[in-house]
């Protein structure tokens, strides 16, 4: 058994929970705050966490502050390109899922957007990521499991808002297979700062132009705000690019993707809601998926 890869997938399933209820928190802020309002909150909440954590983190190792961390020009690179590319990518996602929600039911955002474990591997092929038999069993079940968990029967139908959910699981697609790219080469909690500062300013500048934010509903959504930048943001984004390290982004969406798991059973304690025997058998389905893409695998893989 690889100990690091069980570490990860830990750490992602870690991120994977903290995601899942922030659906309550996200829901909750949207009777407040517009979109882009809640998103640019969220991200200076977050960038607002990890400037102090790069400090601490500099201080405790007996390092002198810096902003990169390091002297290497390739890891500086690395860091700044990607970073500014994640950051892009994690602005138009969260901005297209924000107004998604506004015209789709919260189980539909949900199953949609967890769509990636599937578009992932698709994006995989392209670059020449092997995809063994029992991946792709896995993501098979986990979609089939995401249907029964999110989708109410004969809800399956696309509209405006499910297109732009459905848009904003392409687009994070990208997002995962980004990471998987320079996860590897850079200081975690710097990239996840320079993708969050680039997010929340490509979330600023047309809130401003789209919306009107005030003050006092900003002030009273604090608690959904604060879940979601703190934790959603600040520590689940830099917990994924940790967990994706030496990971088939393939096995990562599929970690991730549990988050819908966890956005229900977080809305039956927290809301009150009742988990249909439908949904008890979508959760039991993605479950086994995960366990199954975990399971030790031969040498041969299927390509």
């Amino acid at each position: 058994m690889d100990l690091k890869k069980v570490r990860n997938s830990s750490i992602l399933l870690l991120a994977a929970l903290i995601w899942g209820v922030a659906f309550v928190a996200q829901s909750a802020g949207m009777a407040y705050v517009e979109p882009l309002t809640f998103n640019t909150a969220r991200y200076i909440v977050a960038i607002a966490v990890l400037i102090p954590t790069v400090i601490i983190m500099d201080k405790s190792a007996g390092k002198k502050v810096s902003i990169w961390g390091t002297e290497d020009k390739q890891s500086k690179k690395a860091m700044i390109i990607g970073g500014v590319i994640c950051g892009v990518i994690l602005a138009v996602a969260s901005t297209l899922q924000q107004y998604g929600i506004l015209y789709t039911t919260v189980g539909k955002a949900g199953f949609i957007t967890a769509l990636y474990i599937v578009i992932v591997p698709l994006l995989g092929i392209f670059f020449k990521k092997k995809l063994r038999l029992t991946l792709i069993i896995s993501v098979t079940i986990a979609t089939v499991g995401l249907y029964f968990l999110c989708m109410k029967q004969n809800e399956f139908s696309l509209a405006l808002g499910d297109l732009l959910v459905l848009l904003c699981a392409i687009v994070y697609s990208f997002h995962i297979i980004t990471i998987d790219h320079f996860a590897a080469k850079v200081d975690a909690v710097r990239f996840s700062l320079i993708q969050l500062i680039t997010a929340a300013l490509l979330s600023f500048v047309p809130m401003l132009i789209l919306e009107k934010p005030v003050m006092g509903d900003i002030l009273d959504a604090w608690l959904p705000i604060l879940y979601a930048g703190a934790l959603s943001s600040g520590v689940a984004y830099t917990l994924q690019i940790i967990g994706q390290r030496g990971l088939n982004p393939t096995v990562a969406s599929l970690l991730m993707s549990f988050e819908a798991v966890f956005a229900a059973i977080a809305g039956s304690l927290i809301l009150k809601e009742t988990m249909t025997v439908r949904e008890i058998v979508g959760c039991a389905l993605m479950f086994f998926a995960i366990i199954l893409s975990q399971l030790p695998q031969k040498k041969a893989k299927i390509d």
